[in-house]
């Protein structure tokens, strides 16, 4: 199939997202097309260097390589540190390119280093899960997490460049390449319902990597997170609805020290508990929410969630960096591909969602 790019404006530059099969062997010519003077420095871990380190390798030989460790526990300033450690040992100037290749973890400790190492360097992504493909490669967010919550340090630096090669997704486990499904059915659910019902019609051929229909949901996700993080870059407003299933999600995360649930599978308990919320208040449907629920136990089973402390995520909830004046911003759905920010939602609405998730008290 012949390669989509999708462009994205923000606040201080336009940036290129590149979507093609093979795509990786272009690499060095994408980064020249984009960035004129550069010094490229891949930033990535052990795992994925195992399995796509040659193919980079061969795609920019000029690159020089730091390795961090893997898992989301890993997201925090000892990571960036070490970066900032291997960068001044070899030299780096202003001129430097960071090259993310990995997932969104990845994606975010690189991005939150070169948007702070000498005040700022040229970011570009690499994205090799699928969750980083359709959605955190793209916006410009970066940032790490704290002990008291998740990304609660971070910084706005839009990459120069995006490049999606679908192949990439061979190599992934089924359950992290399901965990980025869920994100998917996140951005049908916040702004399409046509791609919400395309991957219900489509999952078989999905699951199988089918070129057709990875490109056409990796592309259809992209443009919907450039449309809106071009009308709202730095979440003051219409952006907040990208968190839908996040606020419950990164609590959960929290709550078991990043160990236990990849992104994904935390968000799709997010989602869940919001469209519970949602129709305990009548702003939801019963229909539409068994049609969420449906499509999600579709992907597959989800991690038990029976021993979960309902307190101790309610109490990480009230950490979140959503809660702007001592309001909680809380999306909810009101229909497939419809949403609704509010500043009502109670802890025992939380707390009841949570229980019919099967936690605890």
């Amino acid at each position: 199939m012949k390669p989509i790019q999708v462009k994205i404006k923000s606040g201080s530059h336009t940036y290129p997202v590149h979507i093609g099969s093979g795509l990786i062997a272009n690499l060095e010519t994408l980064l020249h097309e984009t960035i004129l003077s550069h010094r490229p420095f891949i930033i990535s871990n052990q795992l994925v260097w195992k399995l796509h380190g040659q193919a980079i390798g061969r795609a920019i030989p000029s690159a020089e390589t730091i390795l961090i460790p893997d898992g989301e526990r890993y997201k925090r300033q000892q990571t960036v540190d070490y970066i900032y450690d291997e960068l001044i040992r070899a030299g780096a100037d202003r001129h430097a390119v960071l090259i993310a290749v990995g997932g969104g973890v990845i994606g975010d400790i690189a991005g939150y280093a070169a948007a702070t190492f000498l005040r700022g360097l040229s970011l570009v992504h690499v994205p090799t899960t699928l969750l980083a493909q359709v959605d955190s490669s793209i916006g410009g967010k970066v940032g790490i997490n704290h002990k008291l919550g998740k990304n609660l340090i971070g910084a706005f630096h839009p990459p120069r460049l995006v490049v999606i090669d679908p192949q990439l997704l061979d190599t992934l486990p089924r359950r992290e390449f399901r965990a980025g499904l869920y994100e998917v059915i996140k951005y049908g659910m916040i702004a399409s319902p046509t791609l919400f019902k395309k991957l219900d019609r489509e999952l078989t051929a999905v699951f199988n990597h089918e070129p057709r229909a990875l490109m056409s949901i990796i592309t259809k996700c992209c443009r919907i997170k450039a449309s809106i993080v071009q009308s709202d870059e730095r979440e003051t407003g219409l952006r907040r609805v990208l968190n839908f299933g996040h606020t419950v999600g990164h609590a959960i995360e929290s709550a078991t020290k990043y160990r236990r649930f990849r992104h994904g599978e935390a968000v799709a308990f997010g989602m869940l508990a919001a469209a519970s919320i949602a129709e305990s208040r009548g702003e939801f449907s019963a229909t539409d929410c068994d049609e969420l629920g449906a499509l999600i136990r579709r992907l597959g089973p989800l991690p038990s969630s029976n021993d979960l402390s309902i307190k101790q995520i309610i109490n990480t909830i009230k950490q979140d960096k959503k809660i702007i004046q001592g309001k909680l911003h809380f999306v909810l759905p009101t229909g497939v591909g419809l949403t609704t920010i509010v500043e009502d939602v109670t802890s025992k609405q939380i707390e009841r969602a949570l229980k019919q998730l099967g936690m605890r008290n």
